[in-house]
């Protein structure tokens, strides 16, 4: 999503990024009370982890960043209203429920088909424990429970908190309006959750909710689902801890396409580090002195590059459904053919407008003897030091002895290591 907002930025569109903070629901209230801890207090915590990992991966900050709980009194204003035009209905215990079958078009996004929504009669339905008319409702409001503790909040049909759905609504339309142009998340939430966005917040305006639809499909670890069960869930301060660093990470995750699954792997991760530095040793030769050119700066030159600038065809595929693939990979051929850099200046331009809509912030190019290494040399030293990190000894000694057989030495620092000829 942030190279996508980059692209748009970089092709001249004005943006207004809101990205919604979600602070109440079953788990955090759950965990807090389970903590001992206010629910601002635990939220605040996992809120600042969060940002600190997207300032390390270099996410362009939103223009605007919401919570769920500042903006109850807008959430109880649409339930309001849909209780108004029967879109919703309260049951004995106070919760309210969205009424599916008064919004016909309820559906399209997913194309989730009528026979497979159970909107038959029911008691209660243990997924919730809220009393509601048909399986297929979904809490707008969730009446008190004992185990809520102090998190409710009063409205007109008694205490209670808020249900997801409706948070993502009103937050969006607060600040973009009833209707705005693109609304982005992941493909697990397209049903039932951006499903019942659009359900609630068209019925209450009677306008479209949002134009177009972003989303991202799943990640897999070593061709796995990732998820703690499996033992492959990896934090980024998980991955620093190997000795990789948010850029890698960061490189790992944007190159492939959003829309096909991505088999995240620690090799991936060494590839990428080699990859950044190649990156780095261009950027020193193309740069020749030049002043870097910021994000904003390079949104206010022209939005596209020239025919003959090397990195146009690289630019085009960004533009083009953001194929980062295909980007990267006319990236590293341009940079093949120095005799197409006839015009210092506007490769310089081409390739900072490539680096800047990946968000990739480069290392330091290497020393002179690293740079002439060859590439299998650099991959060894890459998988060395990856191995080093993982305490791995044994790969480790390996991939130095096929560097010796090679004839370079591999010299460790803190941070870093360089390769030097054997003599």
């Amino acid at each position: 999503q942030d190279v996508l907002r980059r692209v748009l930025e970089l092709a001249g569109w004005k943006t207004r990024h809101v990205r919604n903070i979600t602070d109440v629901d079953d788990k955090t209230i759950r965990q807090s009370q389970a903590q001992g801890k206010t629910l601002t207090e635990f939220t605040d915590y996992w809120l600042g982890l969060f940002r600190a990992d997207c300032a390390a991966l270099n996410l362009l900050p939103p223009h605007v960043e919401p919570s769920a709980v500042a903006h109850i009194p807008q959430q109880i204003k649409l339930v309001e209203t849909l209780m108004m035009k029967q879109h919703a209905y309260r049951t004995d215990d106070g919760s309210v429920y969205f009424r599916i079958d008064s919004f016909p078009e309820y559906g399209q996004l997913s194309r989730v088909r009528e026979r497979e929504l159970n909107t038959g009669a029911s008691g209660r339905n243990l997924s919730d424990e809220y009393e509601r008319e048909s399986l297929a409702d979904f809490a707008l409001w969730k009446a008190r429970k004992p185990e809520d503790g102090v998190n409710v909040w009063c409205a007109p049909w008694g205490e209670g908190r808020p249900g997801w759905h409706l948070e993502c609504s009103c937050m969006s339309m607060h600040y973009l309006g009833e209707s705005f142009d693109l609304h982005g998340g992941g493909v697990d939430l397209i049903f039932p959750h951006h499903e019942n966005e659009i359900a609630q917040s068209q019925a209450a305006t009677g306008k479209p909710f949002a134009a177009h639809w972003f989303h991202t499909t799943h990640l897999l670890v070593e061709n796995r689902k990732m998820s703690k069960s499996e033992g492959n869930l990896f934090t980024l301060q998980d991955l620093r801890d190997k000795g990789f660093s948010p850029m890698e990470t960061r490189f790992v995750l944007l190159s492939g396409r959003y829309g096909q699954p991505l088999n995240f792997t620690l090799e991936s991760l060494s590839a990428a580090r080699a990859a950044l530095k190649k990156l780095a040793r261009a950027a020193a030769s193309l740069s020749a002195g030049a002043a870097e050119i910021s994000h904003a700066q390079l949104a206010g030159q022209s939005a596209s590059l020239s025919a003959d600038n090397p990195f146009a065809a690289a630019w085009e595929a960004l533009k083009d459904d953001l194929n980062v693939s295909e980007a990267l990979g006319q990236t590293f051929v341009a940079l093949k053919d120095a005799g197409k850099f006839t015009d210092p200046t506007a490769s310089w331009l081409g390739f900072q407008r490539i680096m800047h809509a990946l968000g990739l912030a480069l290392p330091a190019a290497d020393d002179e003897a690293t740079a002439s290494a060859p590439a299998k040399a650099q991959e060894l030293a890459s998988r060395r030091w990856a191995a080093k990190k993982e305490k791995n000894w044994q790969l480790a000694d390996e991939c130095r002895a096929q560097l010796t057989a090679l004839g370079w030495a591999m010299q460790d620092a803190k941070d870093d290591y360089k390769l030097t000829p054997l003599k």
